[in-house]
């Protein structure tokens, strides 16, 4: 009356099939120990093959009851020739029976040539793209390098064009200060000027920050409310029971008049 259920599957814990022992009584030999060499696994449970070989087994039987016996020379050459004659048609079926297999194996080599030739042109495709990528990549770095070294070469033959005589020209400090982009207001560090050296000039210096004596001083002049904050809890909005539980019906309740409004 009471089921048992397990983390395994039937499958898993189902075994071969059990093949017991057994005696054969008397010289007769049953036909079923014909199949003695099959097993579960290998054989069983038949197939078309399997019932093809029991058929060709069966007609060997028969074959082999009908031979004559070796009583009378005409008997012998026709036993003789009965044998010759089955000889061929076993040794054709075997010829069939390697065609078979070697057509077979024929396919399967087929496909595993398929297979590499698919898995190299996958291959070879990924080795072109990314071939074709790095060129893409030096490319473009390559143009990078001749637009910067263009847009450099102009920079300096302007710059050489503004004296062509190569005349000493006295400086004007009128056209420094009208031009925003001199060296007046925005001076290079190539010519000696680094603007980080007097970054220390703009740092806030507080006494009541860096010393620990302006930190005290600074604490006792703010008033107590900065120090000691009061913080109410909000009111519920629903009733509560005594350890500060909200009860499911007020809950609900709440929940109706805020549909209800």
């Amino acid at each position: 009356t009471l089921g048992t259920q397990t983390d395994y599957r039937d499958g898993e814990a189902q075994t071969d099939p059990y093949s017991p022992e057994y005696i054969v009584h008397g010289s007769s030999i049953p036909e079923l120990l014909t199949l003695a060499t099959l097993t579960w696994g290998r054989g069983l449970p038949a197939g078309l093959e399997e019932v093809e070989m029991i058929d060709r087994a069966r007609e060997k039987r028969a074959w082999e009851a009908s031979l004559p016996p070796m009583d009378t020379p005409s008997n012998t050459a026709k036993r003789l020739k009965m044998m010759e004659e089955m000889e061929r048609k076993e040794w054709a079926f075997r010829e069939q029976e390697i065609e078979k297999l070697q057509k077979v194996r024929l396919e399967v080599i087929k496909k595993m040539l398929r297979r590499r030739e698919e898995n190299q042109n996958k291959l070879d495709a990924k080795r072109l793209c990314d071939h074709w990528q790095n060129c893409q990549r030096a490319k473009e770095e390559k143009i990078k390098k001749i637009q910067h070294d263009c847009a450099l070469m102009l920079r300096k033959l302007i710059a050489n064009r503004k004296n062509v005589m190569g005349k000493l020209e006295k400086r004007d400090i009128i056209t420094e200060y009208t031009d925003f982009s001199s060296q007046t207001y925005a001076p290079l560090s190539r010519v000696g000027f680094f603007p980080d050296n007097t970054s220390d000039c703009y740092v806030v210096k507080n006494f009541y920050l860096n010393t620990f004596a302006g930190l005290c001083e600074l604490e006792a002049s703010l008033p107590d409310s900065v120090m000691q904050l009061r913080i109410k809890a909000p009111k519920p909005r629903c009733t509560t029971t005594k350890t500060g539980f909200i009860k499911r019906s007020a809950r609900l309740e709440a929940d109706l008049e805020q549909v209800y409004q």
